[in-house]
């Protein structure tokens, strides 16, 4: 590369260079000239087929017309072998086959109009008298013009082909063509000058951000490493859930790295041709062998990278795994001073093959994990600096309440609050905003303006405060952060936790206190209501997937004891569905999680008897209130009364000011807002 610094015009920007002038001018110069001759050769053309004659091909009807008297004929004029005569608009001609004609053109054998005796024939009349119409010979004249006129509609064809076909498929493709392209590859190549991401737009994942920068140094440095005889690795790959961040992460190593950065996903090799794929991998590797040190940047590799070998597509011409041997090679031949490294990103590791994976090939699998409290908050630092906060916003406590979002997550909550913010027409975003983007980004839109029956509304409020009672009471339950009514997506209402950290592993007392939590919505709603419904679908579905590991995978059945009875991910994989226990083994499992789930079913239930009036309280509050935050519902737990609006008092219209001064206004009449006058279920 270059030493020698950039020129910059004055705003930092580098200017356009010069395009290959001279190039352009013989294009140019080329295409006019064809142009003025095709309209110059069209002109001709048309000027001579000015005047329409019609083809006389009885030479004895010419000798009739020749020797009418009076003639009819006022001219005629011999040209190249055609004899063109002109009649007396009076005196129209009548051919055999019924057309009356008034002009006439006459094909002799060439040669023959040239000779003398034919041309005295035409001035002379039989008796030797000289006829009184004119007769001319312009042989010498438009020879050269009757030449070329025939390849005019060929001439004006193959412009047509060249401007329309030629040089479409040159521009396409090169000097291959259009079929030539296919074979090329379609990466995009980023420069430090092209890339606005920095590692400093990188947070959350220190540890995967750490490493990658080793990659930069490898590329900026090299010799630094090879002093002590170190290799400079091969491939990289970045593995994590979608939205991590492994892309950003390959966007930021071309921001900081001071070489080319070539970019495609896996899906682009392959193409409906047999073969594409494996040349566009061997075109992207020899360019950016040109080009080194570089970096080569494939997103999804699992597109391409699959185990080879397994499930319906095992066929050794298979053009996916041909584009994986391609990639394999390429791989592989890769010297020590090239100076090309391959980053891979991929959300599907254990689908790789094997031989991609090994060590010299992806040297290093860098592992891009959810990000943990501190990530998110670090995450959504970087995202507000591009918003207005208001004074309120608690970026720690949003953090807080986004357990298992990722970076995207992060980012489109920041997105939305801004929105939200901007359609109400505030100055700057509140916690307010950030906390319904959370809600809208993980569960949907607040459905406000839907009609619900008031049976069902009752339903599902006491389906809510069953939960968020139970939860309150559970010991190792993780705290309540909001409940509601109001409907999202395909929830008809929630119960929000804030959990105090970030799990990695989950207790089996955790395990218990979320059964109870979920077993707390259809027994409230089955004492409250006398009927249940079926809003405890996903409940149902939670729990049953929780006390199914507890027993199959977390060994926390004391009748099968520590045992993994979960399914083989090879095995998966390979389309086995076969198990490797007994069908005892089975039928014990499933009677374990029965067990499981109807033990605390019975626990949940007596709690719920226990503290019913809790429950009564908390359903009566969402129905006035349909929102209730964690500082509310301890009021409610405790005892005490809501002073806060409620959604009808929210939705009446502001009090017109009086025309006359009260001097002693009346307190108002009706209930209070709290909940001192509710009466008791018996």
């Amino acid at each position: 590369m270059s030493d020698s610094p950039d020129p910059k015009t004055p705003n930092g920007r580098r200017p356009k260079l010069p395009q290959s002038g001279g190039m352009r001018f013989g294009r140019g110069v080329f295409g006019w000239v064809l142009f003025i001759g095709v309209a110059i050769l069209l002109f001709l053309y048309i000027n001579n087929q000015g005047q329409h004659y019609s083809e006389l091909n009885d030479i004895n009807a010419f000798n009739a017309i020749l020797d009418q008297n009076p003639s009819p004929i006022k001219s005629l004029k011999i040209v190249d072998g055609d004899v063109y005569g002109e009649l007396d608009d009076a005196k129209p001609f009548k051919t055999s086959d019924g057309r009356t004609i008034k002009s006439f053109r006459v094909t002799f054998p060439m040669g023959l109009t040239s000779q003398p005796q034919f041309v005295d024939k035409l001035i002379y009349t039989k008796e030797g008298q000289r006829r009184t119409f004119p007769v001319s010979n312009e042989n010498s004249n438009n020879l050269l013009l009757n030449i070329l006129i025939p390849f005019v509609p060929w001439v004006i064809v193959f412009v047509i082909i060249w401007f329309i076909f030629i040089r479409q498929l040159k521009n396409s493709g090169g000097a291959g063509g259009m079929l030539g392209n296919f074979g090329r590859s379609r990466h995009k190549i980023t420069s430090k000058e092209h890339t606005n991401v920095t590692f400093d737009d990188v947070a959350g994942v220190q540890e995967a951000k750490d490493e990658v920068s080793e990659i930069v140094e490898f590329l900026k440095n090299p010799k630094k490493f090879q002093r002590l005889g170190g290799r400079i690795p091969k491939g990289v790959l970045l593995v994590g859930e979608p939205g991590t961040g492994k892309t950003l992460l390959a966007k930021a190593i071309a921001g900081e790295a001071d070489a080319p950065f070539f970019s495609i996903s896996g899906s682009d090799f392959v193409e409906m041709f047999v073969g594409v794929g494996a040349s566009r991998v061997r075109d992207l590797f020899k360019q950016a062998k040109d080009n080194s040190p570089c970096i080569i940047f494939l997103d999804e590799i699992d597109a391409v990278g699959r185990r080879r070998g397994s499930g319906f597509s095992s066929g050794g011409h298979d053009e996916r795994e041909q584009t994986l041997n391609a990639i394999l090679v390429e791989m592989d031949g890769f010297d020590s001073n090239d100076q090309v490294i391959v980053c891979a990103a991929t959300n599907r590791v254990d689908v790789l093959d094997p031989a991609l994976t090994r060590p010299g090939r992806f040297d290093r699998q860098v592992y891009v994990p959810l990000p943990d409290v501190k990530g998110r908050m670090e995450i959504l630092k970087v995202h507000s600096r591009k918003v207005k906060l208001g004074p309120d916003v608690d970026i720690a406590r949003l953090a807080r309440a986004t357990p298992g979002f990722s970076g995207a997550d992060l980012a489109a909550i920041i997105n939305e609050a801004a929105l939200s913010a901007t359609l109400l027409n505030k100055d700057f975003i509140e916690q307010d905003d950030l906390e319904e983007a959370r809600d809208k980004v993980r569960w949907g839109r607040a459905k406000k303006s839907r009609v619900i029956d008031e049976k069902d509304k009752l339903a599902t409020a006491y389906h809510e405060a069953g939960h968020a009672v139970v939860q309150y009471l559970t010991k190792d339950a993780d705290p309540i952060h909001k409940v509601t009514i109001i409907p999202r997506g395909n929830y008809g209402g929630a119960t929000m936790s804030l959990p105090e950290k970030d799990r990695s592993n989950y207790s089996r007392n955790w395990c218990i206190a979320t059964l109870k939590t979920l077993f707390g919505g259809r027994i409230a709603e089955e004492m409250f209501c006398g009927d249940i419904n079926t809003g405890a679908i996903g409940d149902i579905r939670q729990a049953s997937n929780i006390a199914r590991s507890m027993v199959r995978e977390w060994g926390m059945s004391e009748r099968l004891g520590f045992v993994y009875y979960g399914e083989d991910e090879h095995k998966a994989q390979m389309a086995v569905s076969q198990n490797d226990y007994s069908d005892e083994t089975a039928k014990a499992i499933d009677e374990e999680v029965k067990k499981i789930i109807d033990t605390y079913y019975d626990v949940t239930r007596e709690i719920i008897e226990t503290h019913r009036e809790k429950v009564d309280i908390v359903a009566k509050a969402l129905m006035k209130y349909e929102t209730l935050d964690a500082a509310e519902i301890d009021k409610l737990m405790r005892g005490e009364s809501l002073n806060k609006p409620t959604v009808s008092d929210m939705m009446q219209p502001p009090p017109t000011a009086p025309r006359a001064v009260v001097i002693a206004p009346e307190p108002p009449s009706g209930p209070g807002l709290g909940f001192g006058g509710m009466p008791q279920p018996g």
